[in-house]
C-alpha cells in the first residue's frame, strides 16, 4: 500500500480544513466500492477470536475486497480549481482519459465539463480516495467498478459502455483526510477496578461488572512469566486450567513500567500470577466501545423492571462493536441470527443504521454463493428478514436498490437448494440450527425453516419492486404464495391446532413445538381462530417443550405480546431476566435454565465456563417494551406512518422515547393520562377506554369494544385522558 500523507501537509490541510470547510459548498469524504469496507472490517475483527491462546478463526468461508477499484466522476466547473487527493493504495490519476505522471498529491483542472478518474490497487486495506477541492470533492455521487472494462469501438472512439457495472461509492463518517477507512478503531476510556486482592506472587481484579477492552499493567518489574486468567465469573477466573481466555506474558523488565495488553478482552475478574521476583503495583483497563448515542428510553414504576431495561441496554451496548456481534467473551463472530435480533433493539435504543448496514454486508459478503450465511440455513433467512426491518424502519430504499443483485443470488442459491416437493431440507453442508435446545428434531423438512423462506420471498418481492425489477417481483410474490398455502396443507394439524413441527418420509409427524407456531402469529400468517388456537394450545401450553434460551424467549415473548398477553409476558420478563440478575447478572446470558444451581449455570458446550455471561440475544426486552408495551411501531417504511398502542400491563406508569429515522416519539402512560409527541410521520394513537377520551382539539374515532383512535400531529405534543 502506498498511503499519501506529507506530515507538514497534513497539519496545514487539517488546519486549513477547519478554517475553510463552511466555504465548500460540499463535505468531502473518503469513498469506496460499496460493501467492500464491511468486508475487510469484519475479516479483520472475526479473526481476533482466541481459545486458551490459541488462534480460533470462523469455519465458513471469508470473502475479501476488490483489490482493484476504478473510480470517477464529472464535473462542470465554471472557474478552474485545484483539488487535493490522499489515496489508499498505488493509483493512477485521468482528466478526461489523459493519465497524469506519477502520483500527484493535487489535480489542476481547467474550468469547463471534465472527468476525473482515479485507478487504485491496494491488497491489504480497501482501495479509497479523498479528493478534496473547491467543487471537486469526494462523495457518494462518484461512481466505482471492479470490473473496468473500457474498449475502443468499430469508431475508435474511446468508450466504457461496454457493460461494465457502475455503481454509486459508498461512505460512512470519514471526513478528514487524516482519518482513513484503515485507520477505523473504537472508542477507549479509562476504567478503575473495584477491588484488588493480594496474595503471594498473585492479584485478583474485580472490576465491578462485566466489561471489554484492554487491560493496562501499571508497575510492572522484573523478568520471568506472567500468567493473566480472565472470567466473566470470579469462578471462571480462578481455574487456570479451565477457563476460557488467559494470556502469557513474557517480561523482561529492569524497572517499573506500564504495559497495555495489545488484545482487547471480555472479563469482570482477571486473575494476575507472577514468577518469583516480579512485582505489579496495579490493575485498570481501557474500555473500548463504539461511540453511539441512546435515542431511545424506558422507564415505569417498576423498579425491577427498570434494572432490567438499564442491564439489557449495558448488555447490548458491549456487543455493539465494528459490528453487532453475538458475545465479547465468545464467539466475537457475525452471526447472522444473533444479528437479526440486535437490528431490532437498535430500532428501539440506537437507531444505528449505519451498524445495521455494516453487519448485512459483512455477513452477506460477495458473489459466488457456495452456502449459506455462517453455513446455517435459518441464518440465510434472518438476514433476508433484517432486510425487510431495516427497509420498514427506515425507508432507505438506495440501500436496496445498490445491494438487489446481492439478494437476488443469495435468493438463487437457496431457490436451487430445495427438495422436489420445493421445500427447504438440509443438504450436505448444511447446518440446520433453529435454537440450542436438547432432543429438537432437525430431520426432514421442517415448517420453521418453510416460515423463514416465505418471509424471505416476500422481502425479495419487496425489494424487487423498489428494484424496478417487475418480473422477478410478481415471481416472488407468487412463490411466497404458494409455499404459504403449501405450509398450511402440509403442516396444519386440526386435532391438534397447531403447525406439527416437520414432515419426515411424506407424513407429518406428531411432535407440536413453539418455533414455527410463534414465527406464524406476529409474521401474521394466521387467522384470528388459528391464533387463540395456537396461543392455548402451543404458547401456554406447559407440556410443549419449555425454551431456555435469550435467543428464542425473544421470540416467544414477542407473539405472546402480539397477541396481547402484556400482563403474562412482564411477569414473564421478570422471572427470567430478573432470576439472572438475583443470581449476581450485570449483564445478561447466553442461555438461562432456572432449575439449574450454583456453577451449573456458567457451563454450556460441554465446558465447565463455555456459556456466554455477556451475549447480545440477552438484551431483548429493549424491543419488547418498546413495541409491546409502549407499542410504538411504524405502519409504512421509515415512519411515514406509524402506530402507538400503548399497554400498561399492570404497570401503574411507563415513559419512554422511541427513535425514528429523523426524531423520535414520545410517550407517557398513566391508568388516567397519556402524553405523546411525534417529529415526523402520522400517528395514531389505540387505546382502551371505558369512556369516551378526552384530547383539546383532537378527532376521536370510535371502534369496537371501547377502542379509540386519535391521530397525532407531527410537532405537536397531545394530552389524552381516558378511563383504563
Amino acid at each position: 500500500m502506498i498511503l499519501k500523507y506529507r506530515n507538514s501537509l497534513v497539519l496545514i490541510v487539517f488546519f486549513l480544513s477547519l478554517c475553510t470547510e463552511s466555504t465548500l459548498a460540499q463535505k468531502a469524504t473518503w469513498i469506496w466500492y460499496p460493501g467492500d469496507f464491511e468486508i475487510w472490517l469484519g475479516n479483520k475483527m472475526q479473526n481476533r477470536r482466541t481459545e486458551r491462546g490459541s488462534f480460533l478463526p470462523p469455519f465458513w468461508k471469508m470473502d475479501s475486497h476488490y483489490v482493484l477499484i476504478d473510480f470517477h466522476k464529472d464535473f462542470e466547473l465554471s472557474e478552474a480549481e485545484v483539488a487535493e487527493l490522499y489515496v489508499e493504495g498505488q493509483y493512477n490519476v485521468k482528466i478526461d482519459g489523459k493519465s497524469l505522471f506519477g502520483y500527484p498529491d493535487k489535480i489542476s483542472i481547467p474550468a469547463g465539463k471534465h472527468r476525473i478518474s482515479l485507478k487504485v490497487f491496494c491488497q491489504n486495506n480497501v482501495p479509497a480516495i479523498f479528493v478534496r477541492g473547491k467543487k471537486v470533492i469526494s462523495d457518494s455521487s462518484w461512481l466505482v467498478t471492479f470490473e473496468d472494462k473500457e474498449w475502443i469501438d468499430q469508431s475508435g472512439k474511446a468508450s466504457d459502455q461496454s457493460g461494465t457495472s457502475w455503481l454509486n461509492a459508498a461512505a460512512w463518517n470519514f471526513d478528514s483526510p487524516s482519518s482513513p477507512p484503515s485507520a477505523f478503531k473504537l472508542a477507549v476510556k479509562p476504567q478503575a477496578a473495584v477491588k484488588t486482592e493480594r496474595s503471594g506472587q498473585s492479584l485478583m481484579v474485580d472490576f465491578g461488572k462485566e466489561t471489554f477492552g484492554f487491560l493496562k499493567l501499571q508497575g510492572l518489574n522484573g523478568k520471568g512469566t506472567l500468567g493473566i486468567y480472565y472470567g466473566e465469573s470470579r469462578e471462571e477466573a480462578v481455574d487456570t486450567a479451565r477457563c476460557e481466555t488467559l494470556d502469557k506474558l513474557h517480561i523482561g523488565f529492569d524497572k517499573k513500567k506500564d504495559t497495555i495488553h495489545t488484545l482487547t478482552r471480555a472479563f469482570r475478574y482477571v486473575n494476575i500470577q507472577m514468577d518469583p521476583g516480579m512485582s505489579l503495583d496495579s490493575v485498570s483497563m481501557l474500555y473500548e466501545y463504539l461511540p453511539v448515542e441512546d435515542k431511545g428510553n424506558f422507564r415505569c414504576s417498576d423498579e425491577e423492571i427498570n434494572r432490567i431495561y438499564e442491564v439489557s441496554k449495558y448488555t447490548f451496548h458491549l456487543n455493539t462493536r465494528e459490528f453487532f456481534i453475538d458475545g465479547i467473551k465468545r464467539d466475537r463472530w457475525i452471526w447472522s441470527g444473533d444479528a437479526y435480533q440486535s437490528y431490532l433493539m437498535n430500532y428501539y435504543l440506537l437507531f444505528d443504521s449505519a451498524s445495521v448496514t455494516r453487519t448485512l454486508l459483512a455477513l452477506r459478503g460477495k458473489d459466488p454463493v457456495t452456502s449459506h450465511v455462517n453455513t446455517i440455513m435459518d441464518y440465510t433467512f434472518y438476514w433476508f428478514m433484517g432486510i425487510h426491518d431495516y427497509y420498514e424502519y427506515t425507508g432507505d430504499k438506495t440501500f436496496i436498490r445498490q445491494f438487489y443483485p446481492r439478494m437476488k443470488s443469495l435468493m438463487d442459491y437457496c431457490l436451487a437448494r430445495r427438495n422436489k416437493d420445493g421445500m427447504m431440507e438440509g443438504m450436505a453442508g448444511d447446518w440446520v440450527f433453529i435454537d440450542w435446545a436438547d432432543g429438537l428434531s432437525k430431520q426432514g423438512e421442517l415448517s420453521f425453516e418453510q416460515l423463514l423462506l416465505a418471509r424471505s420471498l416476500e422481502t425479495m418481492a419487496t425489494s424487487a419492486a423498489i428494484a424496478e425489477d417487475k418480473v422477478n417481483a410478481a415471481h416472488y410474490n407468487l412463490l411466497a404464495s404458494e409455499l404459504k398455502k403449501n405450509i398450511f396443507g402440509k403442516y396444519w394439524n386440526t386435532d391438534k391446532q397447531a403447525l406439527v413441527h416437520s414432515y419426515v418420509n411424506g407424513q407429518q409427524t406428531n411432535n407440536v413445538t413453539r418455533y414455527a407456531n410463534m414465527f406464524g402469529i406476529f409474521f401474521n400468517y394466521f387467522n384470528d381462530t388459528q391464533k387463540l388456537a395456537v396461543k392455548k394450545q402451543v404458547l401456554l401450553n406447559p407440556s410443549v417443550q419449555k425454551i431456555t434460551t435469550p435467543y428464542m424467549r425473544f421470540y416467544e415473548l414477542e407473539a405472546l405480546c402480539a397477541m396481547g398477553e402484556q400482563p403474562y409476558v412482564l411477569k414473564e420478563i421478570k422471572d427470567y431476566w430478573g432470576g439472572m440478575l438475583k443470581l449476581g447478572a450485570t449483564s445478561f446470558w447466553e442461555e438461562f435454565d432456572p432449575g439449574k444451581k450454583g456453577t451449573e449455570h456458567l457451563a454450556m458446550y460441554g465446558r465447565p465456563f463455555g456459556k456466554s455471561l455477556c451475549h447480545a440475544w440477552g438484551a431483548s426486552p429493549i424491543y419488547l417494551l418498546g413495541k409491546y408495551f409502549l407499542g410504538v411501531k411504524p405502519t409504512s417504511p421509515g415512519y411515514g406512518t406509524y402506530l402507538a398502542e400503548p399497554e400498561l400491563a399492570g404497570l401503574d406508569w411507563m415513559e419512554g422515547t422511541v427513535p425514528t429515522p429523523h426524531g423520535s416519539v414520545k410517550l407517557y402512560c398513566s391508568k388516567t393520562e397519556i402524553r405523546i409527541s411525534g417529529t415526523e410521520g402520522t400517528g395514531t394513537l389505540r387505546i382502551k377506554s371505558k369512556t369516551k377520551p378526552l384530547c383539546k382539539g383532537a378527532k376521536i374515532k370510535a371502534l369496537e369494544n371501547h377502542v379509540f383512535e386519535i391521530q397525532i400531529i407531527r410537532g405537536g405534543t397531545h394530552t389524552i385522558q381516558y378511563n383504563l
